[in-house]
Formats: C-alpha cells, structure tokens, sequence
C-alpha cells in the first residue's frame, strides 16, 4: 500500500473543498469496507485519504410520519438492520441490510458506501489492466464471466454489488448531495452511470461531491415488500442475482409496484415497461408466470453466465407468490 495523507475535516465543506482540488489524488473514507481493500491491493493510490467520518451530524434515522425516512450518509447497516421504525416501516431495508457481508462488516460499513461500491470483477480486483483500469479491453467479455452481466452490458461487463441499492430503487429512493458549496437531490435511478456512458465510473458524483443523505418516501399501509438474494457459497458472498419488490394489491391483485434487481446488469436494474405490467396481475401461479417470462428478455448473456435469467425470473416468481 502507497503512503497517504491522513485528514480528518471538521466540515463537508472542508472535505468537499479537498476532493475537488485533487479529484484525482484524494480519496473519501468511511467505513473503509471496500475502500481499504482498494488500496491494499493497489488499485488505488490516494496520495490523501480523507475521512469523512471525523465530520458530524451524518449519522442519523429520522422517520416522519406522512413524509417518510431520512437516512445519514455515515450510518452504519447495522444500526439500519436494528432500527425498530426501518422493521416495522420499510422491512425490505432491513433484510437488505442483513444480507450484507457479516456481523463485523455490518458495525463498519455505511449506507452511502454500499451505494458507491466498486466492481467485484475479478479482473478489475486483479493485476489485470482491464478497461475500468486504463486498459484498452474487458477481460470477462471472453473470459471467466460466470458472474457478470446478461444486459446493459459493453463495453466492460461488470455488476453492481450493491443490495441496498436494489431496495431502495425499488423504494423510489433519493440521495442528498454536497458539493460546489450547495446540495442537489438525485432520484437514486439516475445516480448510476452504466458502462456506455462511462466505463471508468459507477455514479455521476461530480468532482468534490459527497451523498449527505438517503430519503425514502412513505410507503402506503397496506403495501408488501420483499428481498430475496442468491449467493453461490456462503453466507458473506455477494449476491449472484437479487430481486427486490414493493407491491401494493387489492384481494390477489397487484394495483401497483416495482421490482429491481441486481447482479444482472452493471447498474441496479429496474425495467420501466416491466413495471408497467405490474397493475392487474393475479398473484397467482398462472399470471405470475407470465409476468416473469418477461424479465430479462432482452438480454444477451456472456459465455458462462446465461443461467442468471432463469434464476432471477425463478426467485421473481416465488418472491412475488410469497406476498
């Protein structure tokens, strides 16, 4: 690992200020889940690391009541899997948060990390000068690509790892961002940024741009919601494809939701016209199955990795029997 500075500001002004002096020479720190790995294995070599955590008043859950919940950057996914409010209110969140990593890992990582993670691709992790690292080529297009992407896909063939991502675009969630000495809103479904855009970044965070927060809006009383994520291994893997969904119906009937998903695309994925399909649906096996023929049908696997659209549309299916 290369030597760095150390700083701790007082102010997101100061940290903002910092980052977008040197976007290239400076690094934000939070939990450091994903960050510390980076530099371990030089990936990235920050000549300073500034750690935002050393800034106040970014930790916080705040629910109220007719307007929804308000989420602190820097708080950590176990406080969010703890929340009594997040279990009774938004349970999808909180079985999102579960499902990260581990206990440990959990205490250490944040909301608004998880949402900038980089990609897991082996060959990005790896002494391997792919495209996302100034290469001219995306190693998993003909190689080991067993759990890349199967649409959206080009010209680097990455997934996002995040879970809470995957919920909270079902949720309609929004972030809060500073930078430039003022704050924008960002609808969470236009923060990523896919491939064809820009294959060497997964957000459009701008230069000295930090996420302040993350606003969930009131879900109604009677809606459903469910998290269901796949993993090859163990219990601390990152999912090979996850579904989350959020419902409201009427008897057997959906009246409105919203799917998304993840491992399936190189952001977390929510398919409009897919949605759109929702309201009237019998939850029932006939009409579900019908419904779920339609994910993913315009995807276009790599070698290895074709086996992701039937899994996905499978957990779909029983997610949605389920509600």
């Amino acid at each position: 690992m290369k030597n760095f500075n150390y700083i701790q500001p007082k102010s997101l002004k100061e940290a903002s200020d910092i980052l977008k002096k040197k976007p290239h020479e400076a690094m934000l720190y939070a939990g450091g889940t994903d960050a510390l790995g980076l530099m371990k294995q030089d990936i990235i070599k920050p000549e300073e690391v500034v750690n935002l955590k050393s800034v106040p008043g970014l930790n916080y859950i705040s629910y109220t009541n007719g307007k929804g919940l308000r989420i602190g950057a820097l708080t950590e996914l176990a406080e969010i899997a703890e929340n009594p409010v997040i279990s009774e209110k938004y349970p999808i969140l909180r079985h999102a948060a579960l499902a990260v990593a581990s206990p440990q890992l959990r205490n250490l990582g944040t909301i608004a990390g998880n949402l900038c993670q980089r990609p897991r691709c082996w060959y990005y992790r790896e002494e391997f000068n792919c495209l996302r690292k100034g290469g001219d080529m995306c190693y998993a297009f003909d190689g080991q690509n067993k759990y890349h992407c199967v649409i959206g896909g080009g010209p680097c063939f990455i997934v996002h790892p995040s879970d809470l991502a995957v919920v909270l675009l079902a949720l309609d969630a929004k972030l809060t961002v500073f930078g430039d000495r003022k704050t924008r809103t960002v609808q969470l479904k236009d923060f990523f940024v896919s491939p064809g855009d820009d294959y060497q970044h997964e957000n459009n965070l701008k230069a000295g741009e930090i996420i302040t927060e993350i606003q969930i809006p009131e879900l109604p009383q009677d809606a459903k919601s469910a998290f269901v994520k796949f993993r090859e291994r163990g219990v601390w893997d990152f999912a090979v494809v996850s579904v989350g969904a959020v419902i409201r119906k009427e008897g057997s009937k959906v009246i409105s939701g919203k799917l998304a998903f993840g491992g399936v695309a190189p952001i977390p994925w929510m398919d409009e016209s897919l949605n759109a399909k929702l309201p009237g649906v019998a939850l029932s096996e006939e009409p579900v199955a019908q419904l779920v023929s339609e994910i993913l049908k315009k995807a276009e696997p790599l070698s290895k990795n074709a086996y992701k659209v039937p899994l996905v549309r499978n957990l779909t299916k029983r997610l949605l029997l389920e509600l």
